[in-house]
């Protein structure tokens, strides 16, 4: 079968798909990546006085640990119901919901991270004169960064995965192609989109990896000496 033909055979694999709809995978990965992007910033950004909130006050901790736990919990059809008479049918929609979505993984990972910092390490800081913003920016954020960079790995790889459910109000990305493919059984629409949506999880994720390692030279530096 010639790359022609491979349309009219709805062939899985087909040379003539990607020529013909080069532009509409265009656009839906950039959407795709668009709405992951702003939606794991904007959770970081919620996440972070949370988990602050939760280690200092231990009377918020549950609170705090257990709503965003329940909300990790509700189904996106559900959650976006409930979200749909304050945005509508828009991208802020989904973009709520996966920041609702990815605030478990952020919060839990950001108080693992600064809980693991070294007791001596904080103490010598004040010891110095440290004040607590200072502490905490300072040796507490850097020392705790491996483990906030491993949440946020995480919370993006998810956030990539659910930004396709997006595509039940026409905001998903590379899931709207993967909706309207799996109608029509359009084998060449549904295994690209796909691919791509993996391949998206997998550049993410090396990325964050790659941040992690120029933010952290130290770790570098202790698993060259156990290599040794």
């Amino acid at each position: 079968m010639n790359a022609q033909g491979c349309l009219a055979a709805n062939d899985w694999i087909c040379g003539e798909y990607l020529r013909s709809r080069s532009q509409d995978l265009i656009d839906a990965t950039v959407q795709h990546v668009w709405i992951t992007a702003v939606s794991v910033a904007i959770g970081l950004l919620v996440a972070f006085p949370l988990a602050l909130l939760a280690r200092s006050r231990p009377a918020f901790a549950g609170p705090v640990l257990g709503l965003t736990t329940l909300l990790y919990t509700i189904p996106s059809l559900a959650m976006f119901s409930l979200l749909l008479p304050f945005f509508g049918l828009s991208a802020g929609l989904v973009i709520t919901g996966l920041v609702l979505y990815s605030l478990t993984i952020l919060v839990r990972n950001i108080i693992a991270g600064l809980d693991s910092v070294p007791e001596e390490a904080r103490e010598a800081a004040r010891g110095m004169g440290y004040g607590p913003a200072r502490l905490l920016w300072e040796v507490e954020l850097p020392l705790a960064l491996p483990t906030l960079m491993a949440g946020l790995r995480i919370a993006t790889v998810s956030t990539v995965a659910l930004t396709t459910i997006g595509s039940i109000v026409g905001r998903g990305g590379l899931g709207n192609l993967i909706a309207d493919a799996l109608q029509s059984f359009f084998k060449a629409q549904v295994l690209t989109a796909s691919v791509l949506c993996v391949l998206l999880a997998i550049v993410a994720d090396l990325l964050l990896l790659g941040v992690q390692r120029l933010l952290t030279p130290w770790t570098r530096v202790r698993t060259a000496k156990a290599v040794s």
